[in-house]
């Protein structure tokens, strides 16, 4: 297995939320922003959706360096069958949060990790969708408007962060991956980063 500093690690996201729960692996990693359209497809399903820019994610920020871990996540919200994406302002959030209070919304967040390092095609690319299952508060408008004025969580699918104040809103949350819905499955991903030969525990620090 590598050393956590022998093989460069880049998070192809500009997210601080994922910027935030990486760095809690303690391995050094840069980010690189992907320059791509994240609109989804017609027929696409949210899973479809979050999957592919995962992947276009990673594969995009890889072009830029061939020989890198890259890691590339995408959330999309689900509530009856509609896609749900990150609402951009006051008006659509509100809108988002009344769309979902009382009811089971499903977050579809994709992972895709692209292995550089290796030089076997069929280990280049890990992908993979962890759902969780949230189930919203039945809140008036009123305390819907003013968690968003406090938190103004605009660049959030779903317009709230569970690890804040957004926790109010919530009255259950179901996940394999308890990180996932902040925007990055930790154990998933810690999962793929072992099968691209990342030590977290290299042996002559803990002798």
């Amino acid at each position: 297995m590598f050393s956590d500093t022998s093989v460069p690690i880049v998070l192809a996201s500009s997210s601080q939320y994922r910027k935030e729960l990486l760095a809690r692996l303690g391995l050094p990693f840069i980010t690189c922003s992907p320059d791509i359209d994240e609109s989804p497809l017609p027929d696409e399903t949210p899973g479809e959706t979050g999957l592919r820019l995962a992947c276009l994610k990673a594969v995009t920020v890889g072009k830029q360096f061939p020989d890198a871990i890259v890691i590339g996540s995408d959330q999309v919200a689900e509530c009856e069958g509609e896609q749900i994406g990150k609402p951009g302002s006051f008006e659509k959030a509100l809108e988002q949060l009344k769309k979902m209070r009382g009811k089971k919304v499903i977050f579809h967040t994709a992972l895709c990790v692209r292995n550089g390092h290796d030089r076997n095609p069929d280990d280049t690319i890990q992908k993979d969708i962890v759902k969780t299952t949230v189930v919203f508060r039945n809140l008036p408008d009123d305390e819907l408007s003013a968690y968003l004025k406090i938190e103004e969580p605009y660049d959030c699918a779903g317009s709230a962060k569970n690890e804040a104040l957004g926790i109010v809103l919530l009255e259950k949350i179901e996940s394999d991956d308890p990180t996932a819905l902040t925007g990055l499955p930790l154990i998933t991903l810690t999962t793929m980063l072992r099968r691209c030969g990342i030590n977290f525990f290299p042996a002559n620090e803990h002798e």
